[in-house]
């Protein structure tokens, strides 16, 4: 397969839009936000049967902490229900699911119970569902940075420093990354208008398609999916070629 053909293998979600579908149908904002934690699960549900293996959704972000406090404790009190039925749907359907993000700031007992869903799916081997929480781009990388650091402060004076750590590329840093695992983002897709990344996913969006629809997250339905895929598969990747 060709550069120019390369298979979507992993979609991004910026999960935007939710309060304000909320204040057009005059709903309170926390029911924009309970519609769009559901709109994830029917978003897993309507890409499972295509050639996409991996989808991230940009749920809570390390900035999100500004809100006002009711609507953060809302949007904590949402994930730890949703995470334990999102971990049941995974269990079922044979998904593993992977959090992405930090756990500074988050109540110890909600992330235990992500780190939980995270091992009880580890083994699963079909669709990978990222869920970056509590996340940032910028702090991605930069704790990313981080280990690299501390990996040479812990070098023994009389030790070698590894060579991948002092000829550090692209591909050598990238395993110091939440989930290296995960592979770069072919599609990143923003819903609510907006036409910027917000620090998703910034090291794995370097030759991402992006794809800004004005449709609110809560609104997406099975044929807005295609359509994506379909976007997709019509641009031309040409890589620097």
């Amino acid at each position: 397969m060709s550069t120019t053909e390369r298979k979507l293998r992993h979609i991004g979600f910026i999960v935007d839009g939710n309060r304000r579908w909320a204040k057009r149908r005059n709903l309170p904002t926390l029911e924009g936000h309970r519609r769009g934690f559901d709109k994830v699960e029917k978003v897993i549900e309507n890409l499972q049967d295509t050639e996409v293996e991996f989808i991230s959704f940009y749920l809570f972000s390390t900035e999100n902490w500004d809100r006002s406090p009711e609507e953060v404790a809302y949007l904590m009190k949402l994930a730890k229900e949703r995470i334990e039925s999102l971990t049941k749907k995974c269990q079922k359907e044979n998904l593993r699911l992977v959090i992405m993000g930090r756990s500074e700031h988050v109540d110890p007992k909600l992330w235990q119970k992500m780190q939980d869903a995270e091992n009880s799916t580890a083994q699963n081997t079909s669709m990978t569902i990222c869920i970056c929480f509590n996340y940032g781009g910028l702090w991605e990388i930069a704790d990313a940075a981080n280990k690299v650091v501390t990996g040479l402060l812990e070098q023994d004076e009389h030790q070698t420093t590894p060579s991948h750590i002092t000829n550090m590329t692209p591909e050598t840093f990238r395993r110091y990354l939440y989930h290296p695992e995960v592979p770069d983002c072919d599609l990143i897709v923003r819903t609510g208008g907006e036409q910027r990344l917000s620090g998703f996913q910034l090291w794995r969006a370097a030759y991402a398609e992006f794809l800004f629809v004005p449709e609110m997250f809560p609104d997406l339905e099975p044929e807005h999916c295609q359509d994506f895929i379909a976007e997709y598969y019509q641009r031309h990747r040409r890589f620097g070629e």
